[in-house]
């Protein structure tokens, strides 16, 4: 027995240590690390460099209440994210995790509408599906149904417009009128909710867990940037799993010429070595909240120097060993290795992605994109055949998490072409068993 719970019932082998792209477990038995954990390990684990950096502010602080003093760490980390923001995003508020930072981000939004004289602005859009933390105030502005309609009566749950995912709808993803027809969603979502009462727009540049590495077609960013500023809405992006690298720029958004109003990061940034996130705002919305007696909210971790300074080391790492450049050149090999897999395997109904922020989507029928039967329970009996064969991916439903099964590869950004060849045949491996078994139960079923 553990005492330990989480999610689910299950057990998995006892950690022993992990190096690189690699973890074992105590019995010896290594595994490649196909997902940097939840989408988090950018740099992979124990790099010199971070512990070092670690060891260094642990032999001087590990704790400083910020209301008691400032720290380097946490002083040179802001100005290092400050100076790699676009535009005048500058101001920088240290949580610990995606979940704090998406909450910390709403609530400084709402403070600065009040501290502007645009009280009736409370409504936060988001998309379904979206995922954007497991805190009421992250799950109000999530669209995944089996983790928001258990909690539905202790939350307000906020406006929706749909995620565009051309590739279901059967429209082409190229085409800027697509783009266009996603964001004008929006758009009319903004009008029927009442312009003055709508506070901003959330979403993920590239979609994450809920909706499988979803790229947005060409033109959805640039105009939905430019509603956000024709109604006075704020963009606040989430780039909790695109930041830091991931997509082959430090920023998710920094593809598109859509500045944000809000960045929010974490996962990437303290890069599984410590719990780590940030809001960075635009000075014209953090001055008049101090102005007006400070940002009511704060967390007692919030700037740590131990967890600033491994995430300053993180940073440095990426930079100085140009991951954003590996994640481009070795994000292309893999969507292109994963694509020669969906033409040997017709379970995959589509292969989707940016930079080492990828998936592949299984389909009963990729032609009419129906799903496989919910009751299969694919997408995870998948991740526990690759993970029995030494590969560790990652999974959801696609389809507002009810159906619709796909699975994220996104190994660190220190991935060689060793590595994806290694990957890839774990998952031709797990692919040819699990094809074998899905095709059998679908036709006895």
């Amino acid at each position: 027995m553990s005492n330990l719970f989480y999610q689910a019932q299950g057990r998995r082998p006892v950690l022993d240590q992990a190096r690189g792209v690699y973890m074992w477990d105590k019995d010896g038995k290594r595994y490649l690390d196909g997902s940097s954990g939840a989408m988090v390990c950018n740099i992979g684990h124990s790099n010199a460099e971070v512990l070092t950096a670690m060891r260094r502010q642990m032999e001087k602080s590990t704790f400083g209440y910020r209301l008691h003093f400032e720290t380097e760490a946490s002083e040179q980390l802001a100005q290092k994210l400050a100076g790699l923001m676009p535009g005048d995003l500058n101001r920088v508020f240290f949580v610990s995790g995606g979940s704090e930072a998406v909450e910390s981000a709403i609530k400084l939004a709402r403070q600065y509408a009040l501290a502007s004289d645009q009280a009736s602005r409370w409504k936060v859009i988001s998309r379904s599906p979206s995922y954007h933390g497991c805190t009421l105030g992250a799950l109000a502005v999530t669209g995944y149904t089996p983790l928001t309609t258990p909690f539905e009566p202790m939350m307000r749950a906020m406006p929706k417009t749909p995620a565009p995912r051309a590739y279901l709808d059967g429209l082409d993803a190229s085409d800027p009128a697509t783009g266009h027809h996603y964001a004008d969603m929006l758009e009319a979502q903004i009008l029927a909710e009442g312009a003055d009462t709508v506070l901003a727009f959330l979403v993920e540049p590239i979609g994450g867990a809920s909706t499988g590495a979803l790229v947005p077609p060409a033109g959805y960013m640039e105009r939905v940037r430019e509603i956000c500023s024709r109604h006075g809405i704020l963009l606040i992006m989430d780039e909790v799993m695109t930041g830091a690298g991931r997509t082959g720029s430090f920023l998710g958004s920094d593809h598109w010429q859509a500045q944000p109003d809000i960045v929010v990061m974490s996962k990437g940034l303290g890069a599984g070595y410590v719990p780590l996130g940030a809001v960075i705002a635009d000075e014209r919305l953090v001055a008049p909240v101090l102005a007006q007696g400070g940002f009511a909210h704060g967390f007692t971790y919030a700037g740590n120097p131990l967890a600033c300074a491994a995430g300053l080391a993180v940073v440095n790492v990426i930079e100085m060993n140009g991951l954003c450049a590996n994640a481009v050149q070795m994000g292309e090999v893999l969507l292109a290795r994963l694509s020669d897999l969906m033409q040997k395997y017709e379970l995959i109904g589509d292969v989707r992605g940016k930079g080492l922020l990828t998936a592949f989507e299984f389909m009963a029928d990729r032609h009419s994109k129906a799903p496989l039967p919910a009751s299969l329970n694919a997408h995870q009996r998948f991740v526990d055949l690759a993970y029995s064969k030494g590969l560790i991916v990652y999974s959801r439903r696609t389809r507002d998490g009810t159906e619709g099964d796909h699975i994220l590869v996104c190994p660190p950004l220190i991935v060689n072409s060793d590595h994806i060849d290694e990957i890839i045949e774990g998952l031709d491996a797990s692919l040819a068993r699990f094809s074998q078994d899905i095709h059998g139960e679908l036709k006895a079923g």
